[in-house]
């Protein structure tokens, strides 16, 4: 075990609980100390305290998580917060309790916890989860395999799966996956994609319609739903799925009969529901676009998807598959790719993660043609000047203003344009977290929501700034 805590009394206590179970504990007092230690011993389990020396625990949370030994994490801390909280279990955290707890409870907590995680490397060194069929999902990065993980976990069961994610992430990949290692393989994968559903049609082309039952109807139609039967039905973007239809596929949920449209018997159908978004379902429930009883029912299971900034380590593998792939599909011959090709893929953002990622290399390997290798200029020549910026470390001023003309600088120590403005950009950004910080009464939630940036780079700028939250 790992302890994070910079609370000796409580370091000593959590010790000696570690120890009477029969396990070694380590302690470190700073979050530097304390990565540093996770990333050169595999432990099973972290004790990770929020208020640290060096800034907030909670910002840890990723690249604990992400390490090979894949500990669990249970965050301990002074003061609780119900947002905080919410946020830590939403990044993978195990449990997230306060040092007010009894011993007996921190004990209890640290048993099951590491009850789980024997359990779950005993699954993978023995192979009791079967080998998943995973056609052009790429990569062995942890965050791809508690994905993967739980995608096997699908397979044992008929359960309602949601899958979430940004834009590009692989949803529709993983719901084949789902579909093809459960016993529902052999059946229909029905794919709806909820964001081209023509309101006016879109009954009809879920549960079909009888002849005559509205004007063009000619024929019998059967709908989406009643093809899936037998296998799984995939509604892809199902936040955008009409109010006025989420009431009644909820029903058809719950009851799993259908009636088309100008019919008069309900039909049994029998299929599995994999839903995929990228909005934030929860929030929509609080502005009352999307119905809450209807998202009680299709997160039976749920399943987030890493963007592919969070595995950096998958990129190369990526790339060689799908160059492979691109290379085949144009019947050119197979090309390599040189060391600052991946460097270059590696240091980039991704916002469009693996959509964008397939994108590029069309257009590298098409600026190529000639070539053998390809090299980082064969890249768009955006994407390299943004990897680029990236890469310039920005000169801080010993007295730093934002206006230029008020840092009194000196022909001999003005510098160049470049440096000032990334200064002046980080300064900028740390003014604007302290404060969000402030208006937003320290609460994690609502300063992600103010913010609008995603909460593994919220964490990641905190971090960069040592800004301490409550």
């Amino acid at each position: 075990m790992l302890i994070i805590d910079d609370d000796a009394t409580m370091c000593h206590a959590l010790s000696r609980a570690v120890r009477r179970i029969g396990c070694d504990a380590d302690c470190a007092e700073t979050m530097a100390k304390g990565l540093h230690m996770a990333q050169t011993r595999g432990y099973d389990i972290v004790f990770l305290d929020v208020r640290l020396p060096d800034g907030n625990g909670l910002s840890l949370l990723p690249e604990l998580t992400s390490l090979p030994s894949s500990p669990e994490v249970i965050i301990i801390t002074g003061k609780g917060d119900p947002d905080g909280a919410e946020l830590a279990i939403g990044a993978g955290a195990w449990d997230y309790i306060e040092k007010t707890h009894s011993i007996q409870q921190i004990t209890l907590t640290l048993t099951r916890a590491l009850d789980f995680h024997k359990k779950r490397k005993l699954c993978r060194v023995t192979g009791a989860v079967k080998v998943l069929r995973r056609e052009h999902i790429v990569g062995d990065s942890q965050p791809l395999m508690r994905a993967l993980d739980l995608v096997a976990s699908c397979a044992l069961n008929s359960a309602n799966v949601l899958i979430t994610g940004e834009t590009g992430t692989g949803k529709e990949l993983f719901a084949r996956a789902i579909h093809e290692n459960s016993a529902r393989a052999s059946g229909p994968f029905v794919i709806v994609d909820c964001a081209a559903l023509p309101e006016t049609l879109v009954e009809s082309i879920l549960f079909g319609h009888k002849k005559g039952a509205f004007t063009g109807a000619e024929r019998d139609q059967l709908g989406l739903v009643l093809q899936a039967d037998g296998g799984t039905l995939f509604l892809d973007e199902i936040g955008e799925m009409p109010l006025s239809l989420q009431k009644v596929f909820l029903r058809v949920l719950q009851e799993r009969t259908v009636r088309s449209i100008g019919g008069r018997e309900e039909r049994a159908v029998d299929f599995r529901l994999v839903a995929a978004t990228n909005r934030d379902l929860g929030q929509m429930v609080a502005d009352k676009t999307f119905r809450n009883d209807l998202l009680y029912r299709i997160q039976s299971i749920s399943i987030h998807l890493p963007p592919l900034r969070e595995r950096v380590q998958d990129i190369r593998p990526l790339a060689n598959h799908f160059i492979e792939r691109i290379c085949a599909r144009n019947d050119s011959p197979q090309k390599g790719a040189c060391a600052d090709f991946f460097e270059t893929l590696e240091a980039y953002h991704w916002p469009g993660n693996v959509r964008e990622f397939i994108h590029t290399l069309e257009h590298a390997l098409a600026a190529a043609l000639l070539d053998s290798y390809l090299l980082a200029q064969h890249l768009p020549a955006a994407l390299r000047a943004k990897v680029a910026r990236s890469r310039v470390a920005p000169t801080v001023c010993a007295e730093p203003a934002l206006d230029v003309e008020a840092a009194g600088f000196t022909a001999a120590d003005m510098p160049p344009l470049q440096d000032f403005r990334d200064d002046a950009w980080n300064r900028i950004e740390q003014r604007y977290l302290k404060y969000l910080m402030t208006v937003s009464g320290g609460s994690m939630k609502e300063a992600i929501r103010i913010s609008g940036l995603s909460q593994s780079r919220f964490y990641a700028l905190l971090k960069k700034h040592n800004i301490a939250t409550r």
